[in-house]
């Protein structure tokens, strides 16, 4: 079929809140280009989770709250025991079906309503090079995680 492709683009973010300093979003980007072997995930498994929030920990300095949806990704054996070992990570998790309380989900709001609104992307190449775009203008404007983090009751 022509205008058919197999890639796949997946997105992880995070909104960290730092008392006296100011709110930051750390997310990973993939682009999944072939086909999954069997049993292998096209989207992230529990160990890019676990990069995120070793990276986001390096760079805070400081222990992670962390309010997580019900992903089954974020409730597998692996990011369990990573969670165990961790001392300075504390993870609750939110009741099912409560998009209102996340506040990644405002950002993904955010950027299709700025960054992707009203657009075609022809190549998945132009899709990734945007995602980037719209999430770097994000993480230079504060005030939209902190607009994000209010939204859910969770006020910097």
């Amino acid at each position: 079929m022509r205008g058919w492709t197999r890639c796949r683009v997946t997105l992880a973010g995070l909104c960290c809140y730092k008392p006296g300093e100011r709110s930051r979003l750390f997310y990973k980007l993939h682009v999944h280009n072939r086909r999954p072997a069997k049993g292998e995930r096209r989207s992230y498994d529990w160990r890019d989770f676990r990069w995120l929030l070793v990276y986001a920990h390096g760079r805070l300095g400081a222990p992670i709250i962390l309010i997580w949806d019900n992903l089954n990704t974020h409730r597998t054996k692996g990011i369990r025991e990573f969670i165990e070992v961790t001392d300075w990570l504390t993870v609750y998790h939110l009741p099912a079906y409560t998009p209102d309380l996340n506040p990644v989900e405002g950002i993904w709001s955010a950027l299709r309503r700025t960054a992707h609104a009203n657009t075609v992307f022809a190549t998945p190449e132009d899709l990734v090079r945007s995602l980037r775009t719209g999430l770097k203008k994000i993480q230079y404007r504060s005030h939209i995680v902190d607009g994000c983090l209010a939204a859910t009751g969770l006020r910097p």
